[in-house]
């Protein structure tokens, strides 16, 4: 195998020591004693990001508007490797890291029907359980699963109480693969592995917390990933398989946590954190650390190799890893590789007069050739046809009206400096927290609220996960907020709080997120407040140093420090409003009572659900908040007996952008800044 990227070369005597070592393993002898190389070509987070995704990069000081990715482009270069690896009688595998559902309008308009259609025709081998995969219902999710032509993997659940997923076959804790050059064949048979061929295992792995992170999670049991892990590598082990793969959705940093805790596992292909590992400052983008990072395993002998590849279909990662003849890892190397268009502007607009020459256009193609993480890939003819033919008309028709102009590009990154960001963040997620703040302040929402005894709004607050994407320049429609930047129909809560409530969960969140390749999707913004984070020890604590409500007027602001026993009337989607996504400052201020009241429309009327209290169940171990409603006025969006419409927090955003942002840029007042430590 030709090892084109730099290498993580181990010496001889850790080689020798074995990355893997464990006592109570045996060695198959039907494995041939010789050295092994497999390449593996991943994705994750890809979110239904079916066509490309508006982006920019740098070409020195010039930025480049162009599109990134796509499932067609992912595609070409998928093909791509499996093409070279064919030529070259090398072993290899496509991988999907988990949170294929959700993201854009083609999931809201298709259930994950279309999901399921599109990724089949990818070629991937095995994919990770992702939380958004609950998102629907378990019905749901058990025809996507038995309608793939791949096996999606969780070895950290029990299905076999859920009515829905006790028998699905296709969800499976690991699946077997034996090697031959190119040629691969998929093992059942455990106790009678095929001779002399290479096998590698590959185990899927879930957030143990899923009940508290997915909506409809229904009677799936979770399991400890620590726990799961050792005793599904202890198996393997004990079968003869001396390598060892882990496709995770569970965050770069809770892979390296449980590669720091785990031993056997070679390699980790993660989700979940979103997170584009390497260094992209040669694109004027950010360095967001180590691609295929080791990590030593406990017993101080046995390193694991972790990769991820950002999110919504934008890149492609490529690992090669080589095994000796004793099944140990020896190397571990690659990178991502963000897929670009070939159509280049220098304007956010991207209108005709902004369009590149084609010489400047040659210039960009030449800077890129001499890149190893960029690539001008071209769509997969076929797969772009067939989702042009068949899925994108309903798409353009579901878009609606116009409701404001974007000059240029609003970008969203969950957490203060992410993605080349500043000190303050999003400029989405403060636009989204404005326009619940100002909904729930109209007169009309008011009118509803007084009755349940609320008679104005404080402020708002927004997880910066529950923001599904940044917002490019040209015009924005009504199915931009509903069906991609909050695609959750989740209705507004208004939720009376303590000040002090409020200042812990804004520290226990952005704490939460400190450590690199953290899961950044409880990260808080709000709208009419702001806040100032210090972290005090990189990656660990900081301190809360100010926290202001505005009691003026958005014209002329009055900013007053927030009080710890003032109740506050807080907008926040029911989602966070109940404590998931580690918002559980707000559950526990709930918990056995609370004052709280629910959004949604009803045949047509803004209707109040008022919340009697928040309860937990726990199951086999398993936490699960839980809303209980005033007697007679309980809140179900699945009722077909009325009109529906629980999507107020997107509403709210609609309605605000329609009346006050006809022109839509970042809003003036910074809501969130985070000084990291140096």
């Amino acid at each position: 195998m030709n090892f084109s990227k730099p290498l993580i070369v181990l010496s001889i005597g850790l080689a020798l020591a074995g990355c893997n070592s464990d006592s109570n393993s045996t060695t198959d002898k039907t494995q041939p004693a010789a050295p092994f190389d497999l390449t593996i070509a991943h994705v994750n987070d890809t979110h239904s990001s079916f066509d490309a995704v508006k982006s920019s990069f740098k070409v020195a000081k010039t930025t480049v508007y162009n599109e990134f990715g796509g499932h067609p482009r992912l595609l070409t270069k998928a093909n791509a490797y499996k093409e070279e690896a064919k030529t070259n009688d090398d072993s290899i595998l496509f991988l999907h890291g988990g949170d294929a559902w959700q993201g854009s309008a083609y999931f809201k308009l298709n259930d994950g029907k279309m999901n399921a259609d599109i990724l089949s025709q990818m070629g991937l081998d095995a994919m990770a359980l992702g939380n958004h995969e609950f998102d629907l219902d378990n019905e749901k999710l058990n025809s996507f699963i038995g309608s793939i032509n791949f096996p999606v993997l969780a070895a950290n659940i029990d299905t076999s109480k859920d009515a829905d997923l006790k028998d699905q076959t296709n969800l499976k804790p690991y699946v077997v693969y034996a090697f031959n050059g190119n040629e691969k064949e998929l093992v059942t048979d455990l106790d009678n592995l095929p001779e002399g061929k290479q096998i590698a295992a590959i185990f899927g792995l879930v957030l143990d917390d899923m009940p508290n992170i997915a909506p409809n999670t229904g009677d799936v049991e979770f399991k400890d990933m620590v726990e799961s892990a050792q005793s599904t590598v202890d198996m393997l082990k004990t079968k003869g398989i001396n390598k060892v793969i882990a496709v995770t959705h569970i965050g770069n940093a809770v892979d390296l946590d449980v590669a720091s805790k785990v031993n056997g596992i070679d390699l980790i292909v993660g989700g979940h954190s979103h997170t584009l590992l390497g260094d992209f400052t040669n694109l004027g983008l950010s360095n967001n650390g180590t691609y295929a990072k080791m990590v030593t395993n406990p017993d101080g002998k046995g390193l694991t190799c972790v990769v991820q590849a950002g999110e919504y279909a934008q890149a492609i990662g490529k690992t090669e890893v080589s095994f000796d003849a004793e099944g140990e890892i020896t190397r571990c190397g690659g990178n991502n590789t963000l897929l670009t268009n070939d159509e280049f502007y220098d304007d956010a607009a991207r209108d005709t007069d902004s369009k590149f020459t084609d010489q400047e256009t040659a210039s960009v193609v030449s800077f890129i050739e001499g890149q190893d993480n960029i690539a001008v890939t071209e769509e997969e003819a076929k797969l772009r046809a067939h989702i042009n033919t068949k899925y994108k008309p309903a798409v353009d028709a579901a878009y609606g009206n116009v409701i404001a102009a974007v000059p240029n590009e609003i970008n969203h990154e969950r957490r203060p400096g992410d993605g080349g960001t500043d000190a303050h963040g999003s400029d989405v997620a403060p636009i989204v927290a404005a326009g619940q703040y100002y909904w729930a302040s109209t007169t009309k929402v008011l009118d509803v609220l007084k009755v349940e005894g609320i008679t104005k709004i404080d402020f708002s607050l927004v997880g910066a996960g529950g923001v599904r994407n940044s917002i490019p320049a040209g015009d924005f429609r009504e199915g931009n907020v509903s069906l991609e930047l909050l695609p959750f129909s989740s209705p507004m809560s208004i939720v009376p709080v303590k000040g002090l409530v409020v200042k812990n969960l804004i520290t226990e969140t952005v704490t939460a997120t400190l450590k690199a390749g953290s899961h950044a999707g409880k990260f808080p913004y709000g709208g009419n407040l702001n806040y100032t984070f210090t972290e005090t020890v990189a990656g660990t604590s900081g301190t809360l140093d100010s926290i202001e409500v505005n009691t003026g007027t958005l014209e002329i602001p009055v900013w007053t420090d927030l009080e710890d026993d003032t109740t506050y009337n807080v907008a926040i989607n029911s989602y966070n409003a109940t404590g998931s996504d580690g918002w559980t400052q707000l559950f526990t201020a709930q918990d056995g009572n609370s004052d709280r009241v629910d959004l949604a429309y009803v045949d047509g009327n803004l209707t109040a659900f008022p919340v009697e209290r928040l309860y937990s169940v726990v199951v086999e171990d398993q936490t699960k908040y839980k809303v209980e409603y005033e007697a007679g006025r309980v809140l179900d969006c699945k009722d077909t007996t009325k009109e529906m419409e629980c999507n107020t927090d997107a509403q709210a955003v609609i309605d605000y952008i329609k009346a006050e942002k006809p022109t839509l840029t970042p809003i003036s007042n910074e809501t969130v800044t985070l000084n990291r430590a140096e």
